[in-house]
């Protein structure tokens, strides 16, 4: 009479062992994300897949092929991890889970060049001016190149002189010798090997992109996919997010 009552005990073990087991889960979130929080998503990104058992596809909006771009042309997406200027306009589309967007990180514009050569002095906002002329060629991409264009060169009384000087090229870009100074986001800079940091913007004309994390409306894996979303905004994630040149944002939205 002992084994029939076990079998029960055992076949509820093996269920529970079975669910709480990483390997249970058969979830798979497709993630468009832009280059910013890369470097701290890439760090962050095995423990979560190991300890949750989701797997997680990544793909990089960056150029014309940006992140807008690609929902726009319906490419399948549950996450979007981008700055809180480009999501805004998407949730005004309506292409964003209403509630779902949460702040991540922020991080301050900076400035690097080819590893070897002589650093710019960025100190003021008249010695950036002059660095910025004297440059034979700047690299910027996305929200930063927008910021640029749109209001500091303007406000610099610059903007004529840079017309033909601006190219997409980032912290890689002028790595291989492409351009002569990139203006990007810090955790953009720090992880290029061959990209010499040489400080952030001056704090008087500086520019702080905020990184957030939104549902895409009508994600196959909701689930799977707030779980990713609080990982990156959790306590866990603070020391790798620092480490990559960015800061925890303010409790209020910046």
């Amino acid at each position: 009479m002992s084994k029939p009552r076990q079998l029960p005990q055992i076949l509820i073990f093996a269920i529970t062992v079975f669910f709480a087991s990483p390997t249970a889960s058969h979830a798979q979130v497709k993630v468009l994300m832009s280059g910013g929080f890369s470097a701290a998503y890439q760090e962050l990104l095995p423990e979560f897949q190991n300890t949750t058992g989701i797997a997680v596809s990544t793909s990089q909006g960056d150029g014309p092929n940006t992140i807008g771009a690609q929902l726009r042309r319906g490419v399948p997406a549950d996450v979007v991890i981008m700055s809180r200027g480009g999501l805004t306009e998407l949730m005004a589309e309506g292409r964003i889970a209403a509630g779902s967007d949460v702040d991540l990180a922020r991080v301050p514009l900076g400035v690097c060049v080819r590893a070897g050569t002589p650093r710019p002095d960025i100190s003021t906002i008249d010695a950036f001016r002059q660095t910025l002329l004297r440059a034979k060629s700047i690299g910027s991409q996305s929200s930063s190149t927008i910021y640029l264009t749109t209001k500091l060169f303007p406000q610099l009384g610059i903007a004529s002189a840079m017309a033909g000087k601006l190219s997409d090229a980032g912290p890689a870009g002028v790595a291989r010798g492409e351009v002569e100074i990139v203006t990007a986001p810090v955790s953009e800079i720090l992880p290029v090997a061959g990209a010499d940091f040489v400080g952030t913007v001056p704090a008087e004309i500086q520019y702080v992109q905020v990184f957030a994390a939104a549902l895409v409306k009508g994600a196959k894996e909701p689930e799977a996919s707030k779980r990713l979303i609080a990982f990156l905004a959790s306590e866990r994630a603070t020391v790798v997010i620092e480490k990559t040149g960015m800061k925890r944002p303010a409790p209020s939205h910046n």
